[in-house]
């Protein structure tokens, strides 16, 4: 489903990104672990089409995506959560969700307010905001909302571009301990034909929703396997990961 080959990125002199691969196919959940400055939001700024490699391709259900703008690759199905809230504030939850859903299905284009018109739209939106529990929010301003909603209604803006693949930039950052409990149920919920990428730090979303684990270290891949395997690497516990006591 997605396909990443040999990807480069230097900033400068910073080479942030090294000869990174690897492969998702339809339906997988992966993880991408490392530490900080591992080159995780730059890889993802490459798929998403907001930077250029300088080398390597991308590949999406077989199609090479290297040079698309970010717009084509979310009409070919790649959506992005990001890790900072990029919400529309003056907007209520609804209207949110329900813009999203119009531009990626060609219903609206320029006038905000009119995301809720059509009924496919409006139908979207009701079946999101079920799935994200954000239905009782649904009439709330953005700016009105708990940060805990902002994060579920990022996942949503994703979801509501009706995508294949979507790039989850740690969804759970910022949330306490029960709201983030939410978030492993309701990844682990999402049906099993959409492909799932995510950027995390929360051992234990990770090791609850994956299939497999990619780990980075100063922009190179050290490690991709299943999750027993990277809780038993040596290798990621003293170096990388830290105490997996709490994993």
């Amino acid at each position: 489903m997605l396909d990443v080959r040999n990807l480069d990125k230097s900033f400068g002199a910073i080479h942030v990104t090294r000869d990174v691969s690897f492969r998702l196919d339809k339906g997988e959940r992966r993880v991408i672990l490392g530490p900080n400055g591992a080159g995780k939001t730059t890889l993802f700024n490459l798929l998403a089409g907001e930077i250029a490699p300088d080398a390597g391709r991308i590949l999406l259900d077989g199609r090479d995506i290297t040079a698309a703008p970010v717009a084509e690759r979310a009409r070919l199905g790649l959506a992005r959560s990001y890790q900072k809230n990029t919400l529309f504030d003056g907007l209520t939850v609804a209207e949110n969700l329900g813009l999203a859903a119009a531009v990626a299905s060609g219903a609206t284009r320029s006038i905000l307010r009119d995301a809720l018109a059509a009924p496919a739209v409006r139908e979207t939106v009701s079946e999101v905001a079920a799935r994200l529990h954000l239905t009782p929010h649904l009439g709330a301003q953005v700016s009105a909302v708990s940060y805990g909603v902002r994060r579920q209604l990022e996942v949503g803006l994703a979801l509501a571009t009706r995508p294949r693949v979507i790039l989850l930039d740690e969804p759970t950052s910022g949330i306490g301990p029960e709201m983030a409990h939410g978030f492993h149920h309701m990844l682990s919920s999402l049906p099993r034909d959409l492909t799932l990428l995510i950027v995390e730090h929360d051992m234990d979303l990770a090791f609850d929703v994956a299939d497999r684990i990619t780990v980075l270290n100063y922009g190179e891949v050290v490690f991709d396997g299943a999750p027993d395997d990277a809780r038993n690497s040596a290798l990621l516990r003293d170096i990388y990961l830290g105490s997996w006591e709490n994993a």
